[in-house]
């Protein structure tokens, strides 16, 4: 793994730590980050790559340096509720993301998947995401297991540049 993937930068996560950046209800609108960030620039909303049924977005809140979500453009909250045209493109970006991680980061593995529903963990629940996280041996130390925290020194419109630049057109 390159150093520029070896730290998260977080300190605009104490607004999500707060509470402050959460949505106070589950409708679609200006309330919904998934829903806000299409329409936002490259570097405010962080979309690196745009489907016709779904986008790439980096987690503003990362668990990893080049933490992706995978968003549906519609306004829905459960799996259940996609199309199936909307399902098989959510699995080609799934796919094309960790291509993309692979080539940019040299990620070792991935952890996918979405939470459906608060209880179930999801901190959106209103707008179905599924989360691209890349992986790579030893990259869990003590920091973030007796701290409870994790460093990335890479800004994340660094990081949103260097995986829409490698994301190829289709």
């Amino acid at each position: 793994m390159g150093e520029a993937w070896d730290r998260l930068w977080t300190p605009h996560r104490m607004k999500y730590l707060r509470g402050e950046s959460k949505p106070k209800h589950t409708d679609a609108g200006a309330d919904c980050p998934f829903c806000v960030a299409p329409d936002l620039g490259p570097d405010e909303g962080l979309v690196v790559a745009r489907g016709t049924l779904v986008y790439a977005v980096l987690n503003l809140y990362p668990y990893n340096s080049g933490h992706l979500m995978i968003c549906p453009y519609r306004h829905v909250a459960d799996y259940t509720e996609l199309s199936n045209e909307e399902i098989i493109e959510l699995g080609q970006f799934t796919q094309q993301a960790m291509t993309t991680l692979r080539t940019v980061s040299n990620a070792h593995g991935f952890n996918i998947g979405m939470n459906q529903g608060s209880s179930a963990g999801a901190g959106i629940a209103g707008h179905l995401h599924q989360h691209v996280v890349p992986r790579w041996g030893g990259d869990t130390n003590f920091l973030p297991i007796i701290g409870g925290t994790k460093t990335i020194s890479q800004l994340l419109d660094d990081t949103r540049q260097l995986l829409a630049d490698s994301w190829p057109t289709s």
